[in-house]
């Protein structure tokens, strides 16, 4: 069975200061002694978690994200972490999958932190991003996200979401939308993805919550889950203990980290993933759903 080696980085990230911020990750991944293929970064890894969005804001041209691709070019490695972007006069906080080859994906971070006036200042995403590595599945998310259990849950199998998708139709007295639209083209009934990241700034005071909620989302997915968190104080004040976590499918811990600085190589077994999935099959009872 295949593997997949990731590298996370926990770091004390310079308060708005992009220069500063990539140059100490660049100084990180330039120094990894280990071969490695996924490096995963915290949330709003060049700046800190900021509402100065006018100030701080790039395109997708701009120098953070030309970075992440001329690093992984070089590297030959995956880069992922959250920027702050601007598109069309919106603001994200935009999680980028950057590949070796240039190409990249995206996900625009879904909730919104509205009691650090998040919403305030960006734009909600409503599409998730699942990549593909070497035949392992990753669903990529950010920080607030982790409290939303339905965000990131495995869909049901084909046969029952389009069974749903029909009943809800019926119920509504709406026509059936296309088989493809209805999921019932759909033959693959495996989980939908293997590993659940999380990129955040996670403040020391809910570390708790951080913990406990990422070895849950392990559990109930039936899925590798990495968390990774920042280390240090913002500009606002606010403490960060780290606590960046890789889980297994039964939630143990496979690695924590806290109020250190780190760089953390492991490779992830699939045929564990495998043994675990197959011996406990619960997936296949989980409740059917629509995400709207």
């Amino acid at each position: 069975m295949s593997t997949l080696t990731i590298t996370t980085i926990q770091s004390n990230l310079q308060w708005e200061d992009k220069t500063a911020n990539l140059q100490q990750f660049e100084e990180k991944i330039r120094g990894l002694q280990q071969r490695t293929e996924v490096v995963i970064l915290p949330e709003m890894f060049s700046t800190g978690f900021s509402m100065n969005v006018e100030k701080l804001a790039e395109k997708m041209d701009g120098p953070a994200v030309s970075w992440m691709k001329k690093l992984s070019a070089e590297r030959k490695i995956i880069i992922t972490g959250s920027l702050i972007i601007e598109e069309e006069g919106n603001y994200y906080n935009r999680l980028i999958w950057m590949l070796p080859n240039g190409q990249y994906g995206y996900y625009d971070k879904r909730h919104l932190f509205a009691y650090g006036d998040e919403d305030q200042h960006y734009t909600q995403g409503n599409k998730r991003l699942i990549a593909s590595v070497k035949g392992w599945k990753i669903n990529l998310q950010v920080c607030y996200d982790l409290r939303f259990p339905v965000w990131a849950r495995q869909k049901p199998a084909a046969s029952s979401l389009a069974d749903l998708v029909a009943s809800e139709m019926e119920a509504r007295d709406l026509p059936m939308p296309p088989p493809e639209e209805a999921g019932s083209s759909i033959t693959d009934t495996a989980p939908e993805y293997d590993v659940l990241v999380y990129v955040a700034n996670w403040p020391e005071r809910r570390n708790h919550a951080w913990k406990t909620l990422l070895q849950a989302r392990a559990i109930e997915n039936q899925c590798y889950v990495v968390g990774v968190n920042r280390v240090g104080t913002d500009g606002m004040g606010h403490y960060y203990s780290g606590d960046t976590m890789v889980v297994d499918a039964m939630g143990a811990p496979l690695y924590t980290r806290a109020h250190d600085e780190d760089v953390f190589t492991i490779t992830l077994q699939k045929d564990s993933l495998e043994e675990v999935r197959n011996k406990l099959p619960f997936l296949k009872d989980a409740d059917r759903f629509i995400i709207a």
